[in-house]
């Protein structure tokens, strides 16, 4: 599903990754364990083709970054959900409206757009908060409506960076139980993150990353 390959990530003369190789195989959860700095986001940023390696190849879905067509990006990103630490929900939007509104641009029908938002709603535990906006939620609870906003499209891969960062332990531990949910559903979950404890928790593949290159790898 995706293989990184001797990725190199230089930017404004500074090396952010260094001869990176991994793969996430179809239905895995996979951590990238590393301190701040250590390169995560820049990884999956280049997994998100939001950036491109400076050596290497990055391929996803039989779509590599040495013969990708720049205009079938915005299609390919349909199939990644991602996960930001900082939620990134539209503030004048309701939860339901953030959720719809992934589907909306992709031209769906305004009664397949219901019908999947309420479904990834009720999935997050967040169908009885569907009417209030960012501001109104606590941190967890808008962690779950970007989560619900990653899954609605039914992404083959959640890649979700730091999203416990802002949350308390408690938070913390529903959003890593639902993302173990929905991996259980058969979608793989690439999760950047500096807390190692997690990695503990099931059968989980491990990638330990410091200063831009792998440092340990275990399953």
């Amino acid at each position: 599903m995706i293989r990184i390959d001797n990725v190199s990530l230089v930017m404004k003369n500074t090396t952010i990754v260094d001869d990176v190789s991994f793969q996430v195989k179809k239905g895995e959860f996979v951590y990238l364990i590393g301190p701040s700095g250590a390169g995560k986001s820049s990884i999956l940023n280049l997994i998100h083709f939001d950036i491109f390696p400076t050596a290497g190849t990055v391929t996803v879905q039989n779509v590599d970054t040495r013969r990708v067509d720049k205009s079938r990006i915005p299609f390919l990103r349909r199939s990644i959900g991602f996960i930001f630490q900082d939620y990134k929900l539209l503030k004048d939007k309701t939860a339901y409206e953030n959720v719809a509104f992934a589907l909306e641009v992709t031209g769906a029908k305004r009664k397949v757009v219901k019908q999947k938002t309420l479904q990834v709603l009720h999935t997050v535990g967040m169908a009885h908060r569907l009417n209030h906006r960012p501001q109104d939620l606590s941190g967890g609870e808008c962690q779950r409506v970007a989560i619900a906003r990653a899954i609605v499209l039914e992404p083959f891969i959640l890649l979700a960076d730091e999203p416990t960062g802002n949350l308390d332990e408690e938070n913390a531990l529903i959003i890593i139980e639902l993302l173990e949910k929905i991996n259980h559903t058969g979608t793989a979950v690439l999760m950047a993150t500096h807390r190692g404890e997690f990695a503990k928790r099931g059968t989980v593949k491990l990638i330990k990353i410091k200063n831009g290159r792998i440092s340990g790898c275990t399953q």
